[in-house]
């Protein structure tokens, strides 16, 4: 079993090598074993089902660090033609960790961006691991007003665990970058399509995520914080990494339940590096037919419209299931006496009132 396989599959593995033995044996000594081989493939196709269509989030998270998972530059080539990338941010100086240029989607010119990862270490220093730097959000931010200038659609693949925090980061304005990169997106006059391709990590894919559709690929997540930072901080353990990622509900069927996202493009099973061109051609279709939904929109209504959508986010009713234990119903808890009285929260909102679990620290 390769080093970039997970415990999980070691049955599945060991199955499509004794597959790949016996027909190596028939080819080389002509024996005539293809019942069997025929046999073993419906047991592996079996077993393949059974074990990747009951992924746990935490599964799935380490699914997409899988190191052949297809890139944002992987998804560029196989989805759109001429593609030509443009660097730099005008300020400071071009970052690897952040690509972006103009491409043709079925002839139509469009504005690509997403953050890129390494596929060896080499590569991964050049890219700081797919981290972001400042640079690299201004650089997102330069293309996407550039698209604007020109009636451009914009496209934002987002694979990024986070944006970089190194000191340096912040001391060129990390912080503030990402929220201007928030703030210049839901402005923006041109439609957005966003696709989480692999992580969705904090404010590192949001600054590049205000979309007017926002999609995900089968096995990504998308959260406020990584499950390992999340289980650190409330039980001073990262080894409760699963633990985490269980609550956060990270996944894309958390997600489209809980109205985050508009939809799931579906992988192979066993994940999107089992065939990647696949993969983009179940994006492809996405991605065509959303800016067809978009195309013609009135750019002060796909303002609004895309404000809406935004503002909706988190407002859930009695008995949704995003809403937490504790949190009261819709217009209970209200303090009583009119409009000139103060509410603990807005009217509609849900809010948790539970408290932590009961194993993590008090911060006293």
């Amino acid at each position: 079993m390769a080093a970039s396989d997970f415990e999980w599959e070691r049955p599945l593995i060991e199955l499509e090598e004794r597959i790949r033995e016996l027909q190596n044996f028939t080819d080389q000594q002509g024996i005539d074993l293809s019942d069997e081989i025929t046999s073993l493939k419906r047991r592996a196709d079996q077993l393949r089902h059974e074990i990747f269509a009951n992924l746990t989030p935490w599964q799935r998270v380490l699914l997409v660090r899988h190191p052949r998972r297809p890139t944002t530059l992987d998804f560029i080539e196989w989805i759109f033609d001429e593609f030509v990338e443009l660097h730099g941010d005008r300020t400071h100086r071009d970052d690897a960790a952040m690509v972006g240029g103009i491409a043709r989607l079925n002839g139509r010119p469009v504005t690509v961006i997403g953050p890129q990862k390494g596929r060896d270490t080499k590569e991964n220093i050049r890219r700081n691991f797919g981290l972001p730097h400042p640079e690299g959000y201004r650089k997102a931010m330069r293309l996407m007003k550039q698209a604007e200038r020109f009636g451009r659609p914009i496209i934002t693949l987002i694979d990024v665990v986070g944006a970089y925090p190194g000191i340096e980061a912040e001391q060129r304005g990390q912080g503030l970058v990402i929220a201007e990169a928030i703030l210049a997106m839901s402005e923006l006059r041109v439609p957005i399509v966003s696709v989480i391709t692999g992580e969705g990590g904090s404010g590192g894919a949001l600054a590049i995520g205000v979309g007017d559709r926002v999609w995900m690929l089968e096995n990504a997540w998308y959260s406020v914080i990584s499950p390992e930072m999340c289980a650190q901080i409330l039980w001073k353990d990262t080894k409760r990494a699963a633990e985490a990622a269980e609550v956060l509900r990270l996944t894309a069927r958390d997600l489209l339940e809980l109205g985050v996202v508009e939809g799931i493009v579906p992988e192979p099973m066993g994940g999107a590096h089992r065939d990647p061109e696949a993969t983009a051609r179940n994006l492809k279709e996405v991605l065509v037919r959303e800016l067809a939904a978009l195309e013609g929109s009135d750019p002060d209504g796909l303002v609004e419209a895309r404000h809406q959508r935004y503002r909706r986010l988190g407002r859930l009713s009695e008995g949704h299931p995003g809403i937490l234990p504790g949190a009261p119903a819709e217009g209970e808890g209200e303090t009583p006496g009119g409009d000139d009285e103060e509410e603990d929260e807005p009217s509609g909102q849900a809010a948790w009132t539970g408290g932590l679990p009961a194993d993590v620290p008090s911060r006293e």
